[in-house]
């Protein structure tokens, strides 16, 4: 992000924050709540939003090597991804061309092959079928014709895209839109991978995305973990087409305001979400990244597993790796103590803990509890204030995709 668009991020957080005033939207809209219960569009969101669109399933250092691999299996189809000899990426079907069998079943790791383990048929990192065991009782086979099924890919501003249908289009810059040049400036290719961390819980995908979408609860519910650290009622936000970018200030913006604007950045005094259409969450901290990928389960609406990927800067990990007893560690039991917190290392325990402990326990568990209420019937709709505008954005923008009409304004 460009220092000036910095500046002006930082200075609406500061104007907000003196004046005690929010964003504002404008409007009250009103949401059906049939959107988190209604099998019929979970089966056509499924279809059109996870089966037959593209997927970022990572940062580039998920591969940070040749021969580096990883395996997905997050929306339906069964991926390998590797970087190949040359360094390309490249994403298959991960199933045999001889019984379908997976043929990689580890998360990650570094392979030049990949053996069935059914009959040890035996692939490359780029695909290609170079081994049949005891191939001249099996028959002939043209092994030029039976590589890995390959599935388009593209890897842009260090993201890794992956389209989960053969020989279809994969436009990241469409995607992307007017947001390509501001992430491209985060060089998230840099950026290490560090460990993950999954969320499974009874809750409609989109409920789990609407917990992203507003800091209205932060000083209610978060009141004695992040709300702590990040103050609440104030948010800098942008969209872009299909995608938005959400700012909001943490307790570091009261040093920052003291520094001179030249050396102000926004990540040392607000978090930096981005949000992806249609399930990608990626949050900007000091040095470190956390990337939520939200999906629905294929079979039940009221149900989501968010996988999320944490990612430390070179910059980050050396620190660490150069720290002394005398440097604070921000570990899980002084997460929340903002004096420990002050020039504290994170760790990835103590982000595990945050996550975990806020969304999973407090934001996820109210989305739980509203899938609860609303699947009787009985609650025939909720509604999103003036202070939500993200939440305003991405309801209207899924049913757009989806031929629906746009939200209807409130007026009770």
């Amino acid at each position: 992000m460009e220092h000036s668009k910095q500046v002006k991020i930082l200075s609406e957080l500061i104007r907000q924050l003196d004046e005690k005033v929010n964003v504002d939207a404008g409007v009250i809209l009103q949401n059906p709540t049939s959107v988190y219960t209604c099998s019929d569009l979970a089966n056509k969101e499924w279809e059109d939003f996870f089966q037959n669109h593209p997927q970022l399933v990572g940062l580039s250092k998920d591969l940070p090597e040749p021969g580096s691999f990883l395996t997905i299996d997050d929306f339906g189809i069964p991926i390998l991804a590797t970087r190949d000899s040359e360094g390309r990426f490249r994403a298959f079907l991960n199933a045999c061309r001889h019984r379908g069998v997976r043929v990689e079943t580890e998360l990650r790791g570094k392979r030049s092959r990949f053996a069935c383990p059914f009959h040890k048929w035996t692939y490359d990192n780029c695909g290609s079928l170079i081994a049949i065991p005891q191939e001249d009782h099996f028959g002939a086979i043209d092994k030029s014709c039976r590589g890995l099924v390959e599935l388009p890919t593209c890897e842009k501003y260090g993201l890794l895209w992956v389209h989960p249908q053969p020989g279809s289009d994969l436009d990241v810059e469409m995607l992307l839109g007017d947001l390509s040049s501001e992430l491209e400036n985060w060089k998230f290719e840099r950026m290490n991978y560090v460990g993950e961390t999954t969320i499974d819980m009874r809750l409609n995908w989109k409920l789990a995305n609407d917990t992203f979408g507003e800091t209205y609860h932060f000083h209610k519910l978060h009141k004695d973990t992040v709300g702590r650290i990040f103050y609440g009622d104030a948010l800098s936000y942008e969209s872009f087409q299909r995608n938005h970018r959400f700012v909001f200030p943490n307790r570091g913006i009261d040093r920052v305001r003291e520094q001179p604007r030249d050396e102000w950045r926004v990540t040392h005094g607000a978090v930096v979400i981005y949000y992806l259409f249609p399930n990608v969450h990626v949050a900007l901290g000091r040095g470190n990244i956390n990337l939520f990928r939200i999906y629905p389960h294929p079979k039940n609406p009221g149900r989501s597993v968010t996988q999320i990927s944490h990612y430390f800067s070179d910059k980050l990990l050396e620190a660490k790796n150069q720290e002394g007893d005398d440097v604070p560690k921000l570990s899980p039991e002084n997460v929340y103590d903002m004096d420990a917190r002050y020039g504290a290392l994170p760790t990835v325990e103590a982000q595990n803990e945050v996550i975990m402990s806020t969304i999973a326990q407090e934001d996820y568990a109210m989305g739980a509890s509203t899938q609860s209420a609303i699947e009787n019937g009985l609650l025939d709709h909720v509604i999103f204030g003036r202070n939500e505008p993200a939440l305003h954005h991405f309801h209207n923008t899924f049913r757009a995709a989806l031929d629906m009409p746009r939200l209807q304004e409130y007026v009770g």
